[in-house]
């Protein structure tokens, strides 16, 4: 839809939109979310409701106002949360069991899209679409599967990430559709989450990982295990034989 003038009041309805999605129960409510900065409006694969370009839309400062980026953007877009991937199963699917820090969910589903994973989530989970999430994600909320925790019961094996006590992560049986489970960092998973097995991922020094390098290591040993040595490599990637 043509725009007609640059926006240069605090009180326009499109600022005060952008303004509302800050808050989750608003997100909800009405089911749209915003994104940041060029290179997210790119990564994205469906229209735009509001496009708000600073000097062609809105005044610069406007805008600035009602980001939350570090760094004022030159452009805002917002969303209808109905645009993002329907679930569909996945060989792999990280399930998020209440991790509540945002930068933690949008990193695992970055995670989850650089190895071809779906992403669950419990209640409790900080909002996918909650803008920290949406940096950490780097346009990866566009091309990751999301679903509810129950989609995790759809996996063959529940391997339950623990930090101590499970066996060694690279002896757990990857080779049926699987389903991580990662719990957040100080609580971890309750004993009552049901699972196949507990895993541990050894470590040296440090008394445990940063949970979204937990779902990196775990999804790297799925794809090690799942991964023939006769697989050609793929695009981008070199071969290690002479």
């Amino acid at each position: 839809m043509a725009r007609v003038g640059v926006i240069h009041s605090r009180d326009n309805e499109r600022l005060k939109l952008v303004r509302k999605l800050h808050e989750r129960r608003w997100r909800d409510k009405l089911g749209l979310f915003f994104v940041e900065g060029e290179d997210a409006v790119v990564a994205a694969t469906a229209e735009p409701v509001e496009l708000l370009r600073a000097g062609e839309d809105v005044e610069p400062k406007l805008l600035a106002e009602v980001a939350t980026a570090p760094h004022p953007p030159r452009v805002i877009a917002v969303y209808r949360r109905g645009d993002l991937p329907a679930w569909e199963e996945r060989a792999a699917t990280l399930a998020l069991w209440r991790l509540a820090d945002p930068g933690n969910v949008g990193t695992l589903i970055r995670t989850a899209d650089a190895f071809g994973a779906a992403v669950a989530l419990s209640d409790g989970c900080a909002d996918p679409t909650s803008p920290k999430a949406l940096r950490a994600s780097a346009g990866s909320i566009w091309r990751v599967p999301l679903g509810d925790w129950a989609r995790a019961n759809l996996a063959q094996t529940r391997v339950a990430l623990v930090a101590h006590g499970g066996r060694p992560l690279d002896a757990a049986d990857l080779s049926r559709r699987v389903a991580f489970l990662l719990g957040a960092e100080r609580e971890g998973l309750p004993a009552e989450v049901e699972r196949d097995v507990d895993a541990t991922i050894p470590i040296a020094g440090a008394e445990s990982l940063n949970v979204a390098v937990a779902g990196a290591i775990a999804l790297y040993e799925w794809r090690r295990q799942t991964q023939t040595e006769s697989s050609p490599p793929r695009q981008g990637e070199r071969s290690n034989q002479p």
